[in-house]
């Protein structure tokens, strides 16, 4: 099974003092696509710097030529369909048909209270998710969408032209759970995953590999239960959040060690952090763009 290697790149620094040169370095560097956060501030970096995803994805679009481009991940916390949908296909036109939406239900952090709200529980995040992914499906699908639903609305919501990707961009569900997993099964041209948080602080590779497994073996059921080929969806893992951490970055030979076992468990993109310096996401530049040059074509041998 081909596998292929992406990236993150975080919004943290102004574009004309490096945030321009991580994209055109990332197309460089032959990454299949550069995702970004699609946070309101995330965790660590919350009192810093932090620019927005549309605006900074769309000025990737302007300064790279075949890198596709995406958020790893959008979610309804401050977002609504209608008006996504419309930054949505604007951000198409522009990039020339080279962006996929990630997207997923949300959580507890920041983006969860920003606009003045009371945090929503974990079956309400679902709730809401099951309303606004279906919606935001016909948005990008259909000229004129009128909906009323519990959470969303659209009256006459015009998105003419529509996608430069047809019928729309594709959707790149993060999904464990079984609601969400249904979504991406209807949905979704991927799904993405970033392990069992539960494996994190205390896990074994060995057991996050079986957690993995169980939440593909989830995924195809939930295909299966509605007559799709759980093989038309890509399997992405959002590397950094499993017990090996940060560890197969530190050499060419451990990513490679890496990769090769999660490519055995179905996953066919990898996405890697681009380097922060004294952060969770801090690495060696040079190894870094050795794993993204080199890494997959020794997978080969």
């Amino acid at each position: 099974m081909s596998l292929r290697l992406s990236t993150v790149i975080l919004p943290y620094r102004r574009w004309h003092e490096g945030g321009r040169s991580a994209w055109t370095r990332a197309e460089q560097l032959g990454f299949h696509t550069a995702y970004t956060y699609d946070h309101l501030s995330w965790r660590s970096f919350r009192d810093g710097p932090w620019f927005g995803a549309v605006p900074t994805l769309t000025a990737a679009a302007a300064v790279t030529e075949r890198l596709r481009l995406g958020t790893l991940v959008t979610s309804p916390n401050f977002r609504h369909p209608v008006t996504l949908a419309k930054e949505l296909i604007s951000l198409d036109d522009i990039s020339g048909g080279r962006i996929t939406l990630g997207i997923g239900a949300g959580g507890t952090g920041f983006d969860a209270t920003a606009l003045g709200q009371e945090p929503w529980t974990p079956r309400e995040r679902a709730d809401r998710f099951g309303e606004f992914l279906p919606l935001l499906d016909r948005l990008l699908t259909e000229d004129a969408v009128s909906y009323e639903g519990d959470f969303y609305s659209a009256h006459e919501a015009r998105n003419i032209p529509g996608c430069v990707q047809r019928p729309r961009l594709p959707f790149a569900v993060a999904a464990t759970g079984p609601r969400g997993l249904a979504l991406a099964a209807r949905h979704g041209q991927a799904w993405v995953t970033t392990g069992d948080p539960k494996l994190f602080e205390s896990g074994t590779p060995e057991q996050s590999a079986r957690a993995l497994r169980q939440q593909g073996d989830r995924l195809a059921d939930a295909c299966a239960a509605i007559g799709r080929d759980a093989g038309e969806l890509d399997r992405v893992l959002l590397t950094g959040f499993t017990p090996e951490r940060s560890r197969p970055l530190e050499s060419v030979d451990a990513f490679v060690d890496f990769a090769g076992r999660h490519r055995d468990l179905g996953f066919t993109e990898l996405v890697v952090h681009s380097p922060i310096p004294d952060s969770d996401f801090a690495a060696d530049e040079k190894i870094f763009e050795r794993i993204a040059m080199e890494a997959l074509d020794q997978l080969k041998e």
